[in-house]
């Protein structure tokens, strides 16, 4: 494929914005090559500046669950913005879709809405620590929740040993109330717990991790997790800014019959536009400003086109289960062909699968948290995306992001991608 276009705006687009892009894994650096410009999209393809077609396996990083441009959520997002786009006042639609999101999702009374799943997440570990009076946290590698200071941690060494910062600009301070424990590892988590007792907050976990590839958790693992936070008084948080209303209607908390204490939305809630989301018992979310003392606000929470397009997509997902059922028939037919045409070619792979998300790492062993997703062959996944790109199908630009199935795939389109990862195979 050609990507004159493409190319010319992205030296454009150097010379005025940060690397060119306003988010860092659109730059290609994971991958090389320079990134795809995107003029427009409808249902499961991408259209490029260069006029090209490609089959759409990111869908903005997960909230396009029903594909892009989808009738009712344009329609919506149109007809609200012809009364305004902000106004910086409650308007009703803010409760309908609070109203509609509360009874969805088990286990929580109230929700308050913000522009981004990062801000979410910040904001839920803020009221976790307000609410409990502690000041520590505990996070997974490898498990992205956002680039709040408190986040942006990587692995110290020992189970008692303070995270250290892994982006110039997080103080030590900031660093040292976070501890950095490893996915799928209870033991490890216990020994953090007893090192730190009566210290920490909350855990907050992806209950299916998703920045690191696809990456369930172990079977009993959540539960093991809940007990632990249930015995030591800690919040357990879920960041379900990914798998909130993806796994299911009730998002992972109803697919793993989990009851988390403060959970954390974005992407689908807000069917693409700028959203976030976090909700909680009554008792949690009433130590909320204004009701209580933890203060949160943001001047565009709440606008009126994001929750159009939120109440829009929340309204079709809630007519059941089967288009949850259909997403994941969907994604284990992919998994089931890809598998296929691997083995057939002797490429050396683990695939991983929860619901519509799912990933291919080059790496023979079980890939369960980020030090076995870090030993994939990076290389070869380079080769990967590239040879599917030029095969007219759009994957993550990295190894370390997982592929978000959406409802407007045909079999015909799975069959294209599973008939190119065949012929891309054969030069691995």
């Amino acid at each position: 494929m050609i990507y004159k276009r493409s190319s010319a705006l992205f030296a454009e687009a150097e010379k005025v914005i940060p690397g060119g892009v306003n988010s860092p894994v659109r730059a290609f650096k994971g991958v090389g090559g320079t990134p795809i410009f995107v003029k427009e999209a409808k249902g499961a393809y991408l259209y490029d500046e260069d006029g090209n077609r490609l089959i759409d396996y990111i869908n903005s990083w997960g909230p396009m669950i029903l594909g892009h441009a989808h009738k009712p959520v344009v329609d919506a997002v149109i007809e609200k913005a012809k009364k305004g786009t902000s106004f910086g006042m409650p308007t009703e639609i803010e409760t309908q879709i609070a109203e509609l999101a509360v009874s969805m999702v088990p286990n929580i009374d109230k929700i308050r809405f913000v522009n981004s799943g990062t801000e979410a997440c910040m904001s839920a570990v803020r009221l976790a620590r307000g609410f409990t009076g502690k000041d520590k946290i505990i996070k997974f590698a490898g498990c992205y929740h956002g680039h709040s200071d408190s986040f942006l941690i990587q692995a110290g060494s020992g189970a008692s040993t303070f995270g250290t910062p892994n982006s110039p600009g997080v103080t030590q301070g900031t660093a040292k109330d976070t501890l950095l424990a490893k996915y799928n590892d209870i033991e490890n988590v216990k020994e953090l717990v007893k090192a730190n007792k009566n210290k920490i907050a909350c855990i907050i976990i992806e209950p299916v991790a998703g920045n690191m590839g696809c990456i369930p958790p172990k079977e009993g693992f959540l539960q093991n997790l809940r007990a632990l936070c249930d015995i030591n008084d800690i919040l357990l948080v879920f960041d379900e800014v990914m798998t909130g209303f993806r796994l299911a209607k009730g998002g992972a908390q109803e697919l793993f019959k989990i009851d988390a204490d403060i959970v954390c939305f974005g992407k689908v809630i807000g069917g693409g536009l700028p959203v976030g989301a976090f909700a909680a018992r009554n008792e949690i979310m009433n130590h909320l400003a204004p009701l209580g003392p933890v203060y949160q606000a943001g001047t565009l929470s709440g606008n009126p086109l994001a929750m159009a397009a939120g109440l829009a997509m929340l309204t079709e997902l809630n007519n059941g289960a089967k288009i949850f059922n259909r997403l994941a028939e969907k994604t284990e037919y992919l998994h089931k062909g890809i598998a296929k045409v691997l083995n057939e070619n002797n490429v050396v792979h683990t695939i991983n699968r929860t619901g519509s998300m799912i990933s291919v790492h080059f790496d023979e062993a079980e890939v369960m948290d980020f030090n076995t997703a870090a030993k994939g062959n990076n290389d070869t996944f380079k080769k990967f995306f590239h040879g599917m790109l030029n095969e007219g199908v759009y994957i993550a630009p990295s190894a370390f992001e997982t592929w978000f199935i959406t409802d407007a795939l045909t079999y015909q389109d799975l069959d294209f991608t599973i008939a190119a990862v065949s012929r891309v195979a054969k030069s691995l």
